[in-house]
């Protein structure tokens, strides 16, 4: 054989292994394997490992870890590629989006469950309800004292998460700036901002003139939460499952997955399994809520 010839028959053997590769089923991606990194909202940071945990268990090849930071640092994350689904409790921003565009990527928004934002204060305290009026003016400054909304004689210490929190932005624009996402009013200077929602659940269990927010998940009959209404005449709706579900209580909110591009191997397949029935069943069992009633 000339060496020519030697050339040409290694040539079409490589065509060829490369053709079956290429046809034969084996050679795409398992659909159930492979690894995802998740990032973001620590309201749904739980509620990501339980999906993760299930999934796992069912599918022992892949690898899922989540991790929190708030929703803001989960969307930079996938903006910058360093994330694949990005767990958030707001929308992207406009600005976001056009970022991400720029960098390649053509975000899909995925609503996952829902959640009601409820705001809480320690069991001692006399109040009940609040309207959102009056929860704005607690967080801008004008409201020092319990006595001036029916409590007792007492400085009113106000807690928020920190700036990167998607709870952060929702309760601005729908509480301190009462539904206007442009408006002027920012939280005052008093007002601590807190790391984790757990955290100001331990803050407001351990102190009597506390007030915070929270996801529903998070609340426990170590804190109250009140009833909440947008005029004074009422109604006061409390968070609960129902009350979120129906869209009756002022603070619910949809909670998100977002990816760099349409999820295709075991990206869709996670995403799937988190909109089946059985994932929308650990959304309850976790206390938030799932995207549908039961039947």
């Amino acid at each position: 054989m000339t060496r020519f010839s030697r050339i040409v028959s290694i040539l079409t053997v490589t065509v060829s292994v490369g053709l079956l590769l290429t046809f034969c089923p084996a050679a795409y991606p398992n659909q159930d394997s492979g690894s995802l990194q998740i990032k973001g909202s620590d309201t749904m940071v739980n509620l990501g490992q339980a999906w993760a945990e299930e999934f796992m268990m069912k599918h022992p090849e892949a690898s899922i870890a989540v991790t929190g930071g708030g929703s803001g640092t989960g969307i930079a994350s996938l903006i910058n590629g360093t994330c694949d689904v990005a767990e958030a409790s707001r929308e992207m921003k406009p600005q976001e989006l056009d970022i991400a565009k720029q960098n390649g990527r053509d975000v899909r928004e995925y609503k996952v469950a829902i959640d009601a934002v409820a705001v809480v204060v320690n069991p001692s305290n006399p109040v009940k309800e609040l309207t959102v009026e009056q929860m704005s003016r607690i967080y801008t400054g004008e409201y020092t004292n319990w006595k001036e909304l029916g409590g007792k004689d007492q400085k009113i210490l106000a807690l928020s998460r920190e700036r990167n929190s998607g709870t952060h932005v929702f309760f601005l624009e729908h509480v301190v700036r009462k539904g206007n996402e442009k408006g002027p009013e920012q939280f005052a200077p008093p007002v601590l901002m807190l790391p984790s929602s757990q955290a100001i659940i331990e803050e407001v269990a351990q102190s009597e003139g506390t007030i915070g927010y929270v996801g529903l998940g998070y609340v426990s009959p170590r804190v109250k939460p009140l009833g909440v209404s947008k005029s004074p005449e009422g109604p006061f709706i409390y968070p609960t499952m129902g009350t979120a579900l129906d869209g009756a209580y002022p603070l619910s909110r949809y909670l998100l997955f977002y990816t760099a591009t349409e999820p295709h191997g075991i990206e869709k397949t996670f995403i799937d399994f988190v909109l089946s029935d059985e994932g929308q069943k650990i959304v309850e069992t976790m206390d938030f809520v799932p995207l549908r009633k039961k039947a």
